[in-house]
């Protein structure tokens, strides 16, 4: 046996030797008490521990990505007031670049929540917190432009912002217009790329999908030369249609004057398409932790909205069975007002924590026996009695026994006290009679022997017999 094993047995016997003496009692006061206080100890820390994780904010991961970088400088501030506010759920902010990339993340598992389009990704593993916006389909043609209607584009080309995000738009609208047969091709632009490619007549609109918020119509107003002229906007009359087929889409009148007021453009409601931008959540985040997300986000949007307009339009997603991005359960009980009261999420604890208090206060009964009880009066007395008659023969004088039954009387009288005391480990007074009787018998005997004398019977002292009737048989003299 090598020396690591030999140190595993020795502390195991260690271990061991411990749990028997705390099992049988066998262990000086001052040890116990300090037992049942370092039980104590640990107990509170691990509660206290207990009580920091499970009132600890969550943070969550989010992805957003967008072409201006403004979706994450707009989600990092909502992260930054969470965190200021003490919200129970924090965001940890990952900018992705792009739409694509961020939703990449998201369907990768490398985040738990993404700021995503319906038409983006893949979606069957999400489901929706909240509506941060809905980017609307603009259609634009420049000033002077003769385009308006779709089928105007015939033979020309289109220049689409965003290039890859909005290719499931493209290819909705080649389907429905049939733009192949019309020979309408399609450009990835950047917006910087945009202005030069109008300049130069390579294409003859423009193609965005943006929130109809100031700062991005103004954005699209600049890609095109300002005078008297204004832009077009060509209307998407087979809106309806395409939503149908296509249901991360939705119909919608853009209303008049929204791209400008004064001459309006449009100048009338114009019919188009719209996608709404969700914060999707993994359908397996806990619907506590949706709930306060929801909750914390729609309470700081009404702080944030002066600085991030966009903010605004952040609204509750639909709650149809049959949406295209169904909504979280967590945060269905925020809208709905279902959110569970304290008794209602709680209860079951509450209860099973009643239960369990209860076996703690017998616990902590037990561990107070435990350190109050005397060392001195952990041996049991009819085992001592036991222990005592075993002696008496190899007692070799009077003096021995003298002091034998010295030591009997100090037993019964601790005995005595604990039955007095209503002492639940003390010994039965039945059974301490019998074995008292039973010493006292054959003290007489070794006195007998000792003295010379014919010794008394061996017969066992019939029960109930006073022990001065059973310490000598009949007719020998009896002795004090």
């Amino acid at each position: 046996m090598d020396q690591g094993q030999l140190q595993k047995v020795a502390v195991g016997t260690a271990v061991a030797a411990g749990l028997a003496a705390v099992a049988t009692g066998r262990l000086p006061r001052w040890l116990r008490v300090a037992v049942v206080l370092a039980a104590a100890v640990i107990a509170f820390a691990a509660g206290l521990w207990g009580w920091r994780l499970f009132t600890a904010p969550k943070t969550l991961t989010v992805a957003a990505g967008s072409l201006d970088g403004a979706m994450p400088r707009t989600v990092s501030a909502v992260a930054a007031r969470l965190a200021a506010t003490g919200a129970p759920v924090r965001l940890k902010v990952v900018d992705k670049g792009t739409v694509i990339d961020a939703a990449a993340a998201f369907a990768a598992g490398e985040v738990d929540l993404v700021i995503g389009r319906g038409d983006v990704g893949d979606l069957a593993d999400a489901r929706a917190v909240v509506v941060v916006s809905n980017a609307v389909v603009m259609l634009v043609t420049p000033p002077g432009s003769k385009i308006e209607e779709i089928t105007d584009l015939k033979g020309r080309a289109v220049g689409v912002i965003g290039g890859s995000v909005n290719r499931r738009l493209v290819d909705a609208l080649r389907r429905e217009y049939d733009l192949d047969h019309l020979k309408v091709t399609f450009r990835d632009l950047t917006p910087a790329d945009a202005q030069h490619a109008l300049a130069s007549r390579q294409v003859a609109a423009l193609l965005a999908v943006i929130p109809t918020t100031e700062q991005y119509l103004g954005m699209l107003r600049g890609l095109f030369p300002s005078g008297k002229q204004t832009v077009g906007l060509v209307p998407i009359e087979a809106a309806g249609a395409i939503a149908a087929l296509v249901r991360a889409y939705e119909s919608y009148d853009l209303p008049k004057g929204t791209l400008r007021g004064a001459p309006p453009v449009p100048d009338d409601d114009l019919t188009t398409l719209r996608v709404p931008v969700y914060l999707l959540a993994r359908k397996a985040l806990d619907d506590d932790t949706v709930t306060a997300l929801a909750k914390a986000i729609m309470d700081t949007r009404r702080e944030l909205v002066a600085a991030y307009p966009i903010l605004a339009e952040i609204s509750a997603p639909s709650t149809d069975k049959d949406a295209f991005v169904p909504i979280h359960p967590g945060a269905a009980a925020y809208f709905d007002g279902d959110v569970k009261t304290f008794f209602d999420r709680w209860g079951d604890q509450i209860f099973y924590g009643s239960m369990l208090l209860g076996s703690l206060t017998s616990l902590f009964a037990a561990a107070w026996k435990f350190m109050a009880r005397d060392a001195g009066h952990s041996d049991n007395a009819l085992a001592r009695l036991r222990a005592l008659s075993e002696t008496v023969e190899a007692t070799g004088d009077e003096a021995a026994v003298a002091a034998l039954e010295r030591q009997i009387d100090r037993i019964l009288h601790n005995a005595l006290d604990r039955i007095a005391a209503r002492d639940p480990d003390a010994a039965d007074p039945a059974a301490l009679m019998l074995a008292t009787t039973r010493l006292e018998h054959l003290i007489a005997r070794r006195r007998a022997a000792l003295a010379g004398a014919p010794q008394p019977a061996a017969s066992a002292p019939a029960a109930g017999a006073a022990p001065a009737e059973l310490a000598a048989p009949a007719g020998e003299p009896q002795h004090a």
